[in-house]
């Protein structure tokens, strides 16, 4: 008998089933990880850098340039003026590596960082699943580019308050509509 499932679930349970897929609990209330990585522009970015000024809106997503990453992260560039009004800011992060994610800002006129996590390193910190990596081939500008990411994480979108904690957490993200849940969040949060 041969067991036939949709895509779409299959790789959900490849993701479940990944080695190390997850090796943290992060919950609400809880001190967020202090993490570091290499941004799209290939500089550093260090959470303790932006932690204690603003919220901080941390998005995990499985891979750059494609459908549903590119609305999650076009629902936040389109509601960045929001989300400072809110006193947020916003970074993404994903295992693609940096050449990828310079490329995908650019492509989508992204106006927050991009973060490479290649190793899963920060996913696992907040407890995101991790699975696999991959390499697609997109069309940009006037030629084919091959973007590799070396890990995939589920998307999981989190919100830090400014003394450093988890104050939001999102496991069943709607990529188009992500921005404006987390503007949602944002305005209950200040309105306490």
């Amino acid at each position: 008998m041969t067991l036939r499932l949709p895509l779409a679930l299959l790789g959900l349970l490849l993701l479940a089933a990944a080695p190390h897929a997850q090796t943290a609990t992060v919950n609400v209330g809880d001190r967020a990880p202090v993490f570091r990585a290499t941004q799209d522009n290939g500089q550093a970015w260090r959470s303790r850098d932006h932690v204690g000024r603003r919220f901080l809106v941390v998005y995990f997503y499985p891979a750059a340039m494609t459908g549903g990453c590119t609305d999650q992260a076009c629902a936040f560039r389109d509601n960045r003026s929001q989300l400072q009004q809110l006193g947020a800011e916003v970074v993404g992060v994903s295992g693609d590596r940096v050449d990828g994610l310079r490329r995908f800002r650019r492509a989508n006129r992204l106006n927050f960082p991009l973060l490479s996590d290649t190793r899963g390193t920060i996913a696992r910190a907040f407890g995101v699943p991790v699975g696999e990596g991959g390499s697609i081939t997109r069309h940009i500008g006037d030629q084919d580019v091959q973007l590799t990411r070396d890990v995939t994480a589920a998307r999981w979108t989190f919100i830090i308050d400014r003394d450093g904690r988890i104050v939001y957490k999102d496991t069943a993200v709607n990529p188009s509509g992500d921005g404006d849940a987390v503007v949602a969040a944002l305005r209950r949060l200040n309105a306490r």
